[in-house]
């Protein structure tokens, strides 16, 4: 695979370096270019001798009439030539430009005729992160299809502390990959998903619910859709931007998200069921809030429905996907659970562990089928993990189609 990596000017442009190790770890072949700034920081020798290329550091070259003639076409050749562009780091400036179409250098022109796949990893002062204008930009850019990986968090060479650092270069290569992996293998399918945690009344200031963030289904939601598949997301209350180019239908409790399923579920061809329903509500909640005294409060909690149970049920020839998140025995946990609610394949993850699963961005998980296969995901960021899941879904959906041509006489 052919990268092009623009690297604007930043002190974070030293790991640039690191970034060219990681992505030719990975098979690529890179070529460097860089902004004027860049070359304040680092100089473009540095890139020459880990690349074995030319690193191209302007517009019109320096020398003869000839090699300027040339030069001035080259973004054209490189915008041919390669299969991606990262920028990294991705500037204020350089996401501005990007956005509004301005090209006054060779890596801001090249980005007009580039027409692959193009990754940001933008790397800035928090203020400058956080500013509207910075924002707006980035939603632009996402918007035209180029895909992000947020900054870091932590001391920044101002001095200040907060979102802003260049992300690790061994994420934003874990990036390029998923990136340059995605096909449209989901083109046709309608995928009905639920996401993140219910809500289940005590009392009208009161609820019972759990730790869920809802950023795996998020992460699955968003990369379906990428890869060409209607997604109608059902959320529970969580703090995360609705996915873009998905269908996000919000509820609080078991029963609303039961009842949004059942009214999708007739357009579904496969349902993933990664929300963390509520066991237990209370049947009778009082309308008025309930007062703290010094006796002992007991609380009567029926089950909630189970509707991954009732999916499998009536789930026809949809594939079901469940998830199961536990603290002990993941994989016969897990195994028993796909058996009793007739899934096709069932998402495990072992949710006591510091740093993964719940409320982080990263997870680790056992996918198994019915046939008897597990396939180890992680630990990566969700998005990754998530890719994965497709990548087993997708075969499934594939091997069954297989069978099904083979079973239907001619």
């Amino acid at each position: 695979m052919r990268a092009v990596l623009g690297v604007g000017g930043g002190i974070a442009a030293y790991k640039a370096a690191e970034l060219v190790r990681a992505l030719q770890k990975r098979g690529h072949d890179v070529q460097v270019v860089m902004t004027r700034a860049a070359q304040e920081f680092v100089q473009p020798l540095t890139f020459a001798a880990l690349t074995g290329r030319k690193v191209v550091t302007g517009l019109f070259s320096q020398t003869g009439a000839e090699d300027t003639l040339s030069s001035a076409v080259e973004h054209i050749a490189v915008a041919q030539e390669n299969d991606l562009l990262v920028v990294a780091p991705a500037t204020a400036d350089l996401l501005a430009k990007f956005a509004y179409g301005l090209a006054d250098d060779f890596l801001t022109t090249l980005y007009l005729a580039f027409t692959g796949k193009v990754v940001l990893a933008p790397a800035m002062n928090n203020a400058m992160w956080e500013h509207p204008a910075t924002r707006a930009n980035l939603e632009i850019l996402r918007q035209r299809g180029c895909s992000v990986v947020e900054p870091d968090e932590g001391w920044l060479a101002c001095g200040t502390i907060g979102a802003g650092r260049l992300p690790d270069p061994e994420r934003i290569a874990g990036t390029v990959d998923s990136v340059m992996r995605h096909k449209k293998d989901l083109t046709g399918e309608t995928i009905l998903m639920t996401a993140g945690p219910t809500q289940e009344a005590l009392d009208p200031v009161r609820y019972i619910s759990n730790r869920s963030s809802g950023k795996m289904g998020y992460a699955i939601a968003q990369a379906a859709a990428e890869r060409g598949a209607r997604v109608v997301l059902i959320s529970g209350p969580v703090s995360l931007a609705a996915p873009l180019g998905v269908e996000l239908v919000s509820v609080r409790t078991a029963q609303e998200m039961r009842q949004a399923v059942l009214e999708h579920l007739e357009e579904s061809t496969i349902i993933i069921k990664t929300a963390a329903v509520a066991d237990y509500y209370v049947a009778h909640v009082p309308q008025q809030k309930l007062k703290k005294t010094a006796t002992r409060l007991s609380l009567e909690l029926d089950p909630t429905p189970d509707i991954l149970a009732e999916i499998g049920q009536r789930k026809g020839d949809r594939l079901l996907i469940g998830f199961a998140a536990e603290t002990e025995n993941l994989l016969e946990e897990a195994r028993r659970k796909m058996i009793s609610k007739r899934c096709d394949m069932l998402v495990g993850n072992l949710v006591n562990r510091d740093g993964l699963g719940f409320e982080s961005d990263q997870n680790e998980v056992e996918i198994i089928t019915r046939s008897g296969q597990t396939v180890h995901a992680g630990p990566s960021e969700k998005k990754e993990v998530a890719e994965r899941i497709l990548d087993q879904i997708a075969t499934l959906r594939l091997s069954l189609r297989a069978v099904d041509t083979v079973d239907t006489p001619a």
